[in-house]
């Protein structure tokens, strides 16, 4: 096997390189998988754009990613073997410290001890080395019926699984999801597979809800259009939705997503707001209307295998988020593509 590989190395704020780099060397519980399809992500985007606060650069990007095995650790054999179709999550948590104990593995201290595309070097490249725990907790084989592209959505299922759980939908439920980029589409599956008998969509872009509309949501509401609150008040009876979903990342779309939940509804807050912000709320309605609000990250090992069993079940689709497909050398060009919100996901093939 060569030893050098191509990889994109992020330098700064909007300084990312392709180059020539040493192929990762790893250890007896580890395993180098040759990337076949790795995915885009809006955390990528924003990292690209104006950096991390966690992230020493240099470092290679990408974390949603799937390949095949090229070398195996002495201890990794026991599982996994050189040619295995994978996919794996970017990260898993250390099962012994204070949250973990706790019940809260999406909230591990050692997060960053295996955080690939942040702390350990990303999937933007041809190989990638997937650390002990990661290999032990988040790794699955994957059958060669499911394509590579359709594999990496691994983890972004996973994330959204944890979060939706939380959301606790129950059967019946009017569901309001607001965005429809790559994670608002994968809570309106989510929804439904609850069972929820309506979920509303909303989003600023028509193609994007033409999408939601094909995954299953009932109403899409063009927010550039019309009054996405009073048209949900229009929908519900003038009650609000019982689960909204806010997936766009924005103190405004945050408050918009309390005043869409019905009293003693449910608003989860998903996307994440840049740092440093605030939202102002009402606490006259969370008081005396008895609001749940739930803040919600990252995975759990058990989200990791669900977001797996689904894929491999059939009932999640995945396709119609890859709306786009670039080679490795044109990452920059992707990134730049996905910060103007011309694409859900592009996969980027080494």
């Amino acid at each position: 096997m060569k030893r050098k590989m191509k990889a994109v190395r992020f330098y700064g704020p909007g300084q990312i390189k392709l180059e020539d780099i040493d192929l990762p060397r790893i250890g007896p519980e580890e395993m180098l998988v040759e990337v076949k399809s790795a995915l885009t992500c809006g955390t990528d985007v924003k990292m690209y754009k104006r950096g991390h606060p966690k992230v020493r650069p240099p470092i290679t990007l990408g974390h949603e990613f799937a390949g095949i095995i090229a070398e195996v650790g002495g201890k990794t054999a026991e599982r996994f073997r050189v040619g295995d179709k994978v996919a794996a999550a970017n990260s898993a948590p250390c099962n012994s410290c204070f949250f973990c104990m706790k019940g809260k593995p999406n909230l591990c201290e050692r997060l960053l001890d295996t955080l690939i595309g942040f702390s350990v070097d990303g999937a933007y490249a041809e190989y990638i080395r997937v650390p002990p725990r990661i290999v032990k907790q988040n790794t699955f084989k994957v059958p060669e019926r499911i394509p590579y592209e359709e594999a990496a959505l691994l983890e972004p299922l996973a994330c959204a699984i944890n979060g939706n759980d939380a959301a606790d939908i129950n059967l019946g439920d009017t569901v309001a999801v607001i965005g429809s980029g790559p994670i608002g589409l994968i809570h309106i599956q989510l929804s439904k597979l609850k069972g929820a008998s309506k979920v509303i969509v909303t989003d600023m872009r028509q193609e994007r809800l033409d999408i939601a509309s094909k995954l299953g949501a009932d109403v899409m509401i063009n927010a550039s259009e019309e009054d996405q609150l009073g048209r949900l008040h229009e929908l519900t009876n003038g009650l609000g939705a019982d689960v909204v979903i806010e997936a766009v990342g924005l103190p405004q779309t945050w408050e918009l997503a309390v005043d869409m939940t019905r009293k003693a509804g449910t608003t989860l807050f998903f996307g994440g707001c840049p740092s440093g912000t605030t939202v102002s709320l009402d606490t006259d309605r969370i008081h005396y209307e008895d609001l749940t609000l739930k803040g919600t990250f990252h995975h759990t090992p058990l989200s990791v295998l669900k977001a797996y069993r689904l894929i491999l079940g059939g009932k999640f689709r995945g396709a119609p988020l890859i709306t786009g497909r670039m080679p490795l050398s044109e990452t920059e060009e992707a990134l730049q593509i996905m910060s103007k919100g011309e694409c859900i996901k592009i996969a980027i093939t080494p």
